[in-house]
């Protein structure tokens, strides 16, 4: 057996890649579906005792201190992840599963607006990474076990085993991809979608009622349509930096950004009297494609979310990206003669492809989610909304492989967060 592993050594690839993604996808997998079980509780606790939104600048105060006194290493979040995978250094601890859990359930039960794609990288990519400790990884096998654990840990509390492939392939590298890492990025993310269902952990189930053929005057609506979503998500990106980089410059003390914060996201709750556009948002997005609902429903959710994530609360981006998409194509359909139902789709997708730079994983998930039906419509939005996001973004550590465009060609080889800096500059 050796020897033939020695004379064929794609196979013992092979093999080894499959027994380590099998065995990340059982953990990471296993904890996705901890995870939403929890979140479920605490989305259901909230809407149940809704009094419990006062205490989220508490709740605050209580992350914010877990992570300045026990977790400053871990602060990074996803950003953390992308670093060590362009350029590996020091292992991730085992220590960020925990605490992203607990600060993420802590963000949803009190009422703060967040998503949950963050927790599931962060759980993914630490629980992944101490393979490369226990078996002694070269950098090279220690960047693919990460994008392995980023690629489990997305398609498993999505339910998009496809999609989470091809993100842990994009997410890190604007522009590229890498092969070497197609067949750890789909078995992990396939394993890991396996177990979560395995545990009979469900999820939320989207439907697009009619899709109109092919004609030139509905694809070009549906360009329109993508570049109102990548606007969008420029929007929702450079207002995030600029609320947190607000709390960094005039907070000095960490735990007090969070409980500002809370008590601004708190105290606007209840001068609504909605929690409307707190938590997931699940019940909004379900909506959006059933009928037409307030047209500003997606920027009251980018600035509760911006307040929240800004503030320096736990949770991921991703969710509440599906609800500013979709409720914003549901605004679009006012004007735009697409069926309500499909411009929220390729919004759920859309913004997010913008906002995250990975419109390949994001066409993927709206075919898994919506059927291959939309497909086109899907990857037209995607693709445009990506392109017109400009070099932004949610992950400050991603590097730029490969520039959107010539009149940006001189950023390439730079992290997102350096332009970010020279855009002000």
């Amino acid at each position: 057996m050796v020897f033939l592993f020695w004379k064929y050594p794609i196979a013992f690839f092979t093999v080894k890649w499959l027994i380590l993604t099998a065995l990340v996808g059982i953990l990471v997998g296993s904890a996705s579906a901890l995870f939403l079980v929890c979140l479920d509780w605490a989305t259901h606790y909230r809407e149940t005792h809704l009094w419990i939104v006062a205490l989220l600048p508490l709740a605050g105060l209580m992350i914010g201190c877990m992570y300045h006194y026990f977790g400053k290493e871990l602060e990074a979040g996803n950003n953390l992840l992308l670093e060590n995978i362009n350029r590996p250094f020091k292992i991730i601890s085992l220590k960020m599963a925990p605490f992203v859990l607990i600060g993420t359930i802590a963000t949803h039960l009190f009422g703060g607006s967040a998503g949950r794609e963050g927790t599931a990288l962060q759980i993914g990519g630490s629980i992944s990474d101490q393979f490369t400790r226990i078996l002694g990884l070269r950098p090279r096998d220690r960047r693919l076990i990460l994008i392995a654990g980023i690629a489990a840990g997305f398609g498993s509390v999505f339910g998009t085993p496809l999609a989470g492939g091809v993100f842990g392939l994009e997410v890190f590298l604007i522009g590229s991809i890498r092969y070497d890492a197609l067949l750890p990025a789909f078995a992990a993310a396939t394993f890991a979608d396996m177990i979560t269902r395995a545990w009979q952990v469900g999820h939320t189930h989207y439907h697009i009622p009619e899709i109109p053929d092919l004609s030139i005057p509905n694809i070009g609506y549906a360009i329109i349509a993508g570049i109102a979503f990548g606007a969008a998500s420029k929007s929702f990106s450079s207002l995030t930096h600029a609320i947190g980089g607000f709390f960094k410059r005039y907070i000095s003390f960490p735990p007090f950004r969070p409980l500002i914060g809370g008590a601004l996201v708190s105290a606007a709750v209840f001068a609504l009297g909605s929690t409307r556009y707190i938590g997931l948002g699940i019940p909004v997005i379900l909506e959006s494609f059933q009928m037409q609902i307030p047209p500003y429903d997606f920027l009251l959710k980018i600035i509760f979310t911006a307040v929240t994530l800004g503030a320096a609360f736990k949770g991921g981006e991703v969710t509440p990206l599906f609800f500013i998409g979709a409720t914003l194509g549901n605004a679009l359909s006012y004007f735009i003669p697409l069926p309500v139902g499909l411009l929220a789709g390729m919004g759920f997708v859309a913004v997010f492809a913008g906002a995250a730079n990975t419109p390949l994983a994001c066409v993927l998930m709206g075919m898994e989610l919506f059927g291959s039906e939309c497909g086109v419509y899907i990857a037209l939005a995607c693709i445009v909304a990506y392109f017109f996001s400009g070099h932004s973004g949610i992950y400050g550590s991603q590097q730029i492989g490969q520039a959107k465009h010539l009149v940006y060609a001189r950023s390439t080889g730079q992290k997102l967060s350096a332009t970010r800096i020279r855009s002000r500059n």
